[in-house]
């Protein structure tokens, strides 16, 4: 598993980890309302992740966005039921409704990421979507991408 062979070669280090949500641990379907609480929850990246929580170097984080504020409690509560692992103060959840929808989501995680610092960690990025990975990549250096076909057999 690509994975846990990335997350061997940095056993020595700290590892914090921020995984985005929708068509990475929840099912994303294009033109389906956002009710976050009738996304399918992917159960197979979930134990993944539930089993990368337990590893004493790797801090679990969350990095998603929603179009509007209401979408954040949405989404805090289908964390709450298929990923508790995921802890309240390691959940970033940004509204495009609180920046007037000037920035989108590209632009809302790519600000969110390079505004972190790297003391000691590695940060690890998953996400789906190849727009935000590829900006990133051309503008950061020392943050791993993955794209969330390393969660997968």
């Amino acid at each position: 598993m690509i994975i846990f062979d990335i997350l061997k070669d940095l056993d020595n280090k700290n590892v914090d980890m921020y995984v985005d949500m929708d068509g990475v641990i929840a099912d994303y379907e294009v033109g389906v309302p956002a009710r976050y609480d009738k996304k399918r929850p992917l159960v197979s990246i979930l134990s993944k992740l539930e089993e990368i929580s337990k590893m004493p170097n790797v801090k679990l984080h969350i990095l998603s966005v929603t179009r509007m504020s209401e979408g954040i409690e949405q989404k805090n509560k289908w964390l709450d039921e298929f990923a508790p692992f995921f802890k309240k103060e390691n959940r970033n959840i940004l509204s495009r409704e609180q920046y007037n929808f000037e920035k989108n989501a590209i632009d809302l995680k790519y600000e969110f990421i390079t505004s972190l610092e790297q003391k000691d960690s590695q940060i690890i990025f998953i996400d789906d979507d190849p727009s935000i990975l590829r900006k990133i990549d051309e503008n950061c250096e020392n943050i791993l991408l993955l794209k969330e076909t390393t969660l997968i057999d």
